[in-house]
This record gives structure tokens, sequence and C-alpha cells, in this order.
């Protein structure tokens, strides 16, 4: 029985992380022909800005893509950064958790997997090696080295082919990478989408690229200032588990358990470990190499038990609201932006991070698909775009919990609107080695809803303004189309000579947008610039012919006003016709009742009612007029009826 067991045993390996991911793939990401192409941008992207911030150097990466046979391509990255020093620079592309990302600190990589990963898939797909040139300064002076190597999967390491040193002009790093199995479009997974998305949460950088077909495309720099380094922070304790504590008190060099928790975790003041020392009933002052695995239990009870001051945040730099919103106008062009940044929180009890959230409407936001736009969300996790696994995602799950309709979006689907949300924290929760999905802790999906609420409520604003102003341009046309023949009508009654009222009408209409636009009213006399400026924060391009009044009946009223004039005036003109027929009356001799006889006395009264036929012709014209503005005033309300039910089809 026993040589049997050892037998099973013969076949007994150990495999090298190389080795590993050589058979699983997939879980770096490559795992289809745009995704896998689209993964290895992400990875030669993210390294360079992490290298070239932390160095100060806003990044300026270059990008070239050429087709050599079908799926067949060779890839070439260049950046202005640092450089790798020679020594570093096959660990960097060919060891496997090798890195400078193993801290607790902001960045955008986090396991020491990514060029590597991309070195193990030129090779696995086209046998071709990679080719490095690095340009790097040591000691003062500038160095340069060009190095062609392979990686060696047995041994988790570069195998060097060739070497050649030379002086360069300035720093930065170059690669070169064929590949197989992979495939460029312009899909919305695709490497040309991925870049377009990392610009929007990085407007500090600038890249170039070129296509397969020979298109250049020019993402430029929209902020000119370099991200605030984040500092490394200590562990909270309320993230802290028993093994952590084991781990620590076994790879310290710390005399007591007392220093090693000050000294190992945040907000682990004297007075904590003395509430500790309490409720434990442990001796802290003993050595950590004797701290026993029930000790370590105990401990962690008792720091459930106190109440922690929140995880610090020097860690922790967000993008900022003005930067967003300078990159989503720089790549999406948008009618109108929002952006909101939640106050730091933590998840898991002591892991801190923050939220920011961008909404952008109409322009170039959201997807097209066919002729249609549709709305997109721009998920991010320290400024990385998350392009795959969006259904298993935190963000996805949090933005379709929103109810949209709410804030004036009965079909989201169907709107041309990006949803931009971003996750800083030193600890990501993602659900696999490929990053491109976080983990759906409930403080993480509450602080989005949170912040994408905020910022919906100003979009339904702007929609609540934009639908507005287009119901006041169609009443103000109908206010230019009617005016002028009230002004006629009224100076033809007046018997006067029309006024010139165009300057009048344009500056009636001048002064009612600029109480629309919250300028000065009395400022009249506007520039042609000022009044082709767009409604609140680029709602609609102003029609000259369609000026926007601020009163949405003021339009109605001031027709009805004119044609109560109109009627006022026949009034007048009537009652003074009235007044005229009695000074007649009056002015003519009445009959001698001694000397006429009773019917020669009604024959002059029927004389007399004959002798006044301009008071009878004043009262017909009266009533013609009085018909006439009763038809104008129908042919008014209809008209603004039509439009408005135009409108509102």
């Amino acid at each position: 029985m026993s040589q049997q067991a050892a037998e099973l045993f013969d076949n007994f390996q150990e495999l090298t992380p190389s080795e590993f991911f050589r058979k699983n793939k997939q879980m770096l990401g490559f795992s289809g022909k745009i995704r896998s192409l689209t993964m290895v941008f992400h990875e030669l992207i993210t390294n360079s800005f992490d290298a070239s911030e932390e160095a100060g150097i806003l990044p300026d990466i270059e990008i070239e893509l050429h087709k050599l046979e079908d799926d067949h391509y060779l890839l070439k990255h260049k950046d202005n950064g640092p450089g790798i020093p020679e020594k570093f620079v096959m660990k960097v592309y060919c060891t496997m958790f090798a890195g400078s990302k193993f801290r607790n600190i902001q960045s955008r990589g986090q396991q020491g997997l990514g060029c590597s990963g991309c070195v193990l898939l030129s090779q696995m797909t086209t046998g071709e090696p990679a080719k490095v040139i690095s340009q790097y300064k040591e000691e003062g002076e500038l160095k340069g080295i060009e190095m062609t190597f392979k990686m060696d999967v047995k041994k988790n390491k570069g195998l060097l082919m060739k070497k050649k040193k030379f002086t360069p002009e300035k720093t930065g790093v170059s690669i070169e990478l064929q590949f197989k199995e992979v495939r460029y479009n312009m899909a919305q997974q695709g490497a040309f989408e991925y870049i377009r998305r990392t610009m929007v949460g990085n407007p500090h950088a600038r890249i170039t690229f070129t296509d397969p077909n020979g298109h250049v495309y020019q993402f430029k720099r929209a902020a000119d200032v370099v991200p605030v380094l984040p500092e490394e922070v200590l562990p909270h304790p309320k993230g802290i588990t028993a093994d952590d504590l084991i781990f620590m008190a076994k790879h310290t060099d710390k005399k007591r358990i007392r220093t090693l928790l000050m000294e190992s975790l945040s907000r682990m003041s004297k007075s904590q470990v003395d509430k500790i020392e309490e409720i434990t009933s442990i001796e802290l002052k003993k050595h950590p190499k004797y701290l026993q695995w029930e000790e370590a239990e105990k401990i962690v009870e008792a720091i459930s038990q106190i109440k922690w001051m929140a995880p610090p945040t020097s860690g922790l730099i967000p993008i900022g609201d003005e930067q967003i919103e300078k990159g989503m106008k720089e790549i999406l062009k948008p009618e109108f932006t929002a952006v909101n940044t939640r106050k730091p929180v933590a998840y898991r009890g002591g892991v801190a991070f923050i939220i920011e959230a961008g909404l952008a409407f109409g322009g170039e936001s959201g997807r097209v698909v066919g002729d249609q736009k549709k709305s997109e969300i721009m998920r991010f996790a320290n400024r990385v775009p998350l392009t795959f696994d969006e259904g298993s995602c935190a963000i996805t799950e949090a933005l379709k919990s929103v109810d949209w309709k709410r804030y004036g979006l009965r079909d989201l689907e169907n709107t041309p609107l990006t949803m931009f949300v971003n996750i800083i924290s030193t600890q990501v929760p993602y659900l696999s080695t490929g990053k491109q999905s976080v983990a759906p802790e409930p403080e993480i999906i509450h602080e989005i809803r949170q912040s994408m609420m905020k910022i919906a409520r100003k979009l339904q604003k702007h929609l609540n303004a934009k639908k507005a102003a287009k119901e006041e341009a169609i009443r103000s046309k109908i206010f230019e189309d009617f005016v002028p023949l009230i002004i006629k009508e009224a100076a033809s009654l007046a018997e006067t000579d029309v006024p010139h009222y165009d300057e009048i009408l344009a500056k009636v209409t001048r002064r009612a947008l600029a109480e629309l636009l919250g300028e000065n009213p009395d400022d009249i006399n506007q520039t042609k610039e000022t009044e082709n400026k767009t409604i609140g924060e680029n709602l609609i391009p102003e029609n000259p012919h369609l000026k926007k009044i601020k009163n949405h009946s003021k339009d109605k009223s001031e027709v009805n006003s004119k044609i109560d004039q109109k009627n006022e005036t026949n009034a007048k003109l009537k009652s003074k016709s009235k007044s005229e027929s009695k000074s007649i009356s009056k002015l003519k001799p009445k009959p001698d009742s001694k000397l006429i006889s009773k019917s020669k006395s009604k024959s002059e009264y029927k004389s007399m009612s004959k002798s006044k036929p301009k008071s009878k012709n004043n009262d017909n014209d009266l009533d013609k007029n009085k018909d006439n503005l009763d038809h104008d005033k129908k042919k008014i309300e209809k008209k603004q009826k039509v439009s408005l039910d135009d409108f509102i089809n």
C-alpha cells in the first residue's frame, strides 16, 4: 500500500507562476481576440502612467499598431517616463509577481503581472522575442540599453538574446511585441475605445495612436498638472484578521506586541492599546514571536468592540471634479456635465475608498449603435478603465438600481448619456486577476448610488430648462409674428403712421433673453456674440428668429393685452359716438306744442333721427373692427395651440 502511495507521487511537480499563467492565460484577461489586444494596451499604458507620475512627469505616450497578416500585429509602445535600469529590465518584463506595487498605496497596478503577461502572450502566440529600449538616468548620467529577450517559463525569468548600450538624449521606455490571435476594431470593448476612456479619467496625459490603417489619432492633454502622489498608509485595525497579526508578528523587528500594534496599524494610539490590553487581559509587553493564534483572535475581537477614527485618506488622491469635467469635455464634447466626489469611507471595516461620479449629456456622449445614440457606463478603478465583465461589476449594479425615470430619463437605454464612476482605494476589491470588475461590497454600492443620484438631480434641472427653452422659442415665434400685425392695426385705428417697431421688438426680446440667461436685463445693447450664447449650460443654440422669453405665457398675454387695448379704444369711440348723438339732440330746438301739430312733431323727430348717419356708420365700423379683432384673436390662439401640439408630439 505504501508503494502505491509513493507511485502516486512520482509525477508530483511544482509550477512556477509563469507556467501556471501559460496554461491559464484567461486569468490574466487574455480571452478572445479583441479582449486580448485591449488587455495588452491596458497593461502597457497603466505601467507608463504609474512610472511617469511617480517621477513627476506628465505622461506622453506614442502607440503604433501595424497589421502584418490577418489577426497578426506588431505593437510599438513608447513613453517619456524615467526609464528602467538595466538590471531590472528583464525582471519587469519576464518575472511574474515582481514589481514595485506591493505596498499599501493607491496605484493602477497591484499584482506585478501586467507587462510580463504581455510578453508571455506574445511568446505563446508568435514565438518571437521582445525588444525593449530603456533610457534612464543613473548617478546623474543618462544611459541607454537595447535588449532582446524571451521568457524562460520554467524558471520564471528572462532569457537574454541580444544587448546593446548607447547614450540617449532623454529618458523613456519603448517596447516592441508581436501578437497573433488578436484583433483590432472600433468596438466598444476594443483598443481604441480603451484609449478614449483612459483620456477621460487621465486628462493630464497625451496619447498619439496610429492604427493599422495608418490613421493618426491625437488625444490631447486637457490638464497640465501632474497628479499629487499618494502616500503609503498603514492598514486600519478594523480590517485586520488573526492571520494578519500572526504574519506581522513573525516578520517584525519590534520587541513588543504593544509597539508592533502602534507602529504597524493606523489610528492605533497608546490609549487604544491600553483598551485592548484591558479587554483581552493579554500581556502586550511580551515579544511578538510568542503571540499565539488564540491571543490574536482575542485582539481582533477586542478591536471590533472599540470605536475607531475613520481610515486616513492621505493615501487616496482622487482625480478631482475639475479634472474629470475637463476630461469629459475634451473627449465627449457634451452640452451638459456634472461631477461629484464623495467623502472617504471604508468597506470591510477598514479599507478606505472614495467614489467619484460624473454625468455627460448630449454632444458625443453615449455610444453609437447603428444610427442611434445609446447610454454608456464608464467604469474606472484608480483612474484605469474597466472595459470588460460589466455585468458582474458593483458599479453596474449600483447604476442600474437608480430610478432614472425620477430624473426625467424615461428611456435610459436610448439616451445620449455617459455615466462615469471612479473608485479610489489602496485595495480595490477586484473579482479576478484580470482586474475588470469590482466586488459588490454594500458600502461601495451605497456610495455610488448616492453620488450618482445627486448629480442626476442637476441633470433633471437641465432637461427641464431645455424643455422650457423649446416652448419659449415657439411662443416667442408667435409673439414676433403677430406683434407687427397688432401694431399696424393699432396705427390704423389711431389714424397715424406705422412706427418703426423692429428695433423696439429686438430690444424687448434681447431683454427677455438676458433675464433667461441670468444676465443684467438693463444691458440692452448686447453684442451678437452674447446673443448667440447657449441657454443654461449649453442647452440649445439660440436661433436669431426664435428669441427666448422668460415667462411661458408672456407672448399670449402680450397679444391679449393688445387686443384688450383695441377693444378699449373701440369702446371709447363708441361712447364718443353716443355722446355726439346726445349733443346733437340737445342742440336741436324742441317743437312747440302750441304752434305745431302732433303729426308735424313726429315728422320733425323722424327728420332729426335721419340727420345722424355719421353715428350709425361709426357703430357699424366699430362692430366690424371688433369682429376682425375677434377673428385675429381666434387665429392667434389656434396657431399657438397647433405650434405647441407639434412641439409636444
